[in-house]
């Protein structure tokens, strides 16, 4: 990809860079450090984080004007310029600090049906965190709701997912349940794979389901058209690909949901009671009832949330924009996933229509057996840390080990060459036996 003319489609032309390490110089990684695992955590670009510490400041020069009339102006900028890149109307688009928390918003202001029989779907690839949030709405829920998980073994047929929903409402009906919403991802996280998510959002529409897209991997990676997806609520990081600082997500909910949603999380001043009139002490507004609500959430640093429009901005002058960013990341992590795969002689994770690589992470099979990669994998990962600075995600997908690889604006195909051959070292060591040895120490 290094290759290609600096005038071509992919890179732009118009004098923009090119992408590759040389981006790096607008980024403040250690020297010595190689960030494949942009998926994680995101990273955002030094200008961009210049603007963060400029509303930092401009809050410490005058608190009270700043929070109260300054604030919120510059998260109304940001919600412009998100929902323009999201296709999505500016007023049904809000902030919050991350798709975790945007997922626990939309679930602990459900209500569910005092007969038991309401339940909520979910595949079992789900993220962590939002699988343990389903947990404790339903057990804090009063026997009033339960869960099914939707197994699916990948890799699959985009079809399959779908099937498998349509096989988890027949099993809910069979058991005189009743399939009230359903969790599903835009890529999920492990493995980090594109999610069918818009026939799903389509399945989900046909039985009268509500749909709750965690989009965590989304914005800034995949192409999104909330207005002609129209899912019932959408959650997706901007801190992650959008290369805004964290933490920050776009909590998206059409017109017609937001009075669904009630409260933020936590309760706060945009709270309109049903029992009694209390006093809101911030500045009277005219906005809609669901934007007011989360403007102000209590004393946190929403500075991130500010900084939306400039990433976008700066994403835009300095890297040519959405659709250049989307094109390269998407087209290395292929490019890179088959040349890990052929260093270390395995494959990729995909199906054969291919579509489950339609994103900018790849995952490949470790040439490792099961029992080697599960006693080795810390191992493995203090190793990476320690010797090769740089940090992959580890998992078991179907009793096989595989490794997540992610692509970036500031890597190219050699990042993924020196990956390959990394693991391979690495793996070479573990046949060896060298994890049995002394454990390694703390990063």
């Amino acid at each position: 990809m290094t290759s290609i003319d600096q005038s071509s489609p992919q890179t732009g032309g118009n004098n923009l860079p090119k992408f590759g390490p040389r981006l790096l110089q607008h980024f403040d990684f250690h020297p010595d450090y190689r960030n494949l695992n942009h998926g994680s955590f995101g990273t955002a670009p030094r200008d961009v984080r210049k603007r963060m510490r400029y509303y930092q400041d401009l809050s410490e020069a005058a608190p009270d004007k700043a929070i109260r009339y300054d604030f919120p102006k510059f998260i109304d900028e940001s919600r412009e310029a998100v929902a323009k890149i999201l296709n999505a109307p500016t007023d049904t688009v809000v902030f919050v600090a991350n798709a975790t928390t945007g997922v626990n918003t939309i679930l602990r202001n459900m209500t569910w049906n005092d007969d038991g029989k309401d339940v909520i779907l979910y595949f079992r690839t789900i993220y962590g965190a939002c699988g343990k949030t389903i947990d404790y709405v339903v057990d804090s829920g009063l026997e009033k709701v339960s869960s099914h998980e939707i197994d699916v073994k990948y890799p699959c047929e985009d079809s399959e997912v779908v099937s498998a929903f349509k096989a988890a409402l027949k099993t809910c009906a069979d058991e005189g349940k009743r399939a009230k919403i359903c969790v599903f991802d835009t890529v999920s996280s492990l493995p980090g794979v594109r999610f069918p998510f818009e026939e799903m959002v389509k399945a989900c529409k046909e039985a009268s389901i509500i749909s709750l897209v965690d989009g965590a991997q989304g914005v800034g990676m995949i192409d999104l058209n909330l207005s002609g997806l129209d899912p019932d609520f959408f959650i997706s990081n901007c801190h992650k690909w959008l290369h805004v600082p964290r933490g920050c997500a776009v909590l998206y909910v059409p017109f017609r949901n937001q009075h669904l949603i009630t409260s933020t999380l936590p309760t706060s001043h945009g709270y309109v009671p049903k029992s009694k009139q209390r006093n809101n002490p911030l500045p009277q507004s005219t906005k809609p009832v669901f934007v007011n609500n989360f403007e102000f959430t209590g004393t946190v640093d929403n500075t991130p949330y500010l900084c939306v429009k400039d990433a976008i901005k700066w994403r835009e002058e300095n890297l040519g924009g959405e659709a250049r960013i989307k094109e390269y990341v998407n087209s290395l992590a292929k490019d890179g996933g088959k040349k890990v795969a052929s260093i270390l002689g395995t494959e990729v994770l995909d199906n054969k229509a291919g579509t489950m690589s339609n994103c900018a992470m790849t995952n490949v099979a470790l040439p490792l057996s099961a029992e080697e990669a599960s006693a080795a994998s810390e191992w493995i990962t203090q190793k990476l840390l320690q010797e090769y600075k740089t940090f992959l995600p580890l998992y078991m997908n179907e009793g096989r080990p595989w490794v997540r690889i992610s692509a970036q604006v500031y890597l190219d195909i050699h990042d993924f060459e020196w990956a390959g051959q990394t693991l391979l070292e690495l793996c070479t060591r573990v046949k060896k036996g060298e994890y049995l040895g002394k454990q390694a120490g703390s990063y």
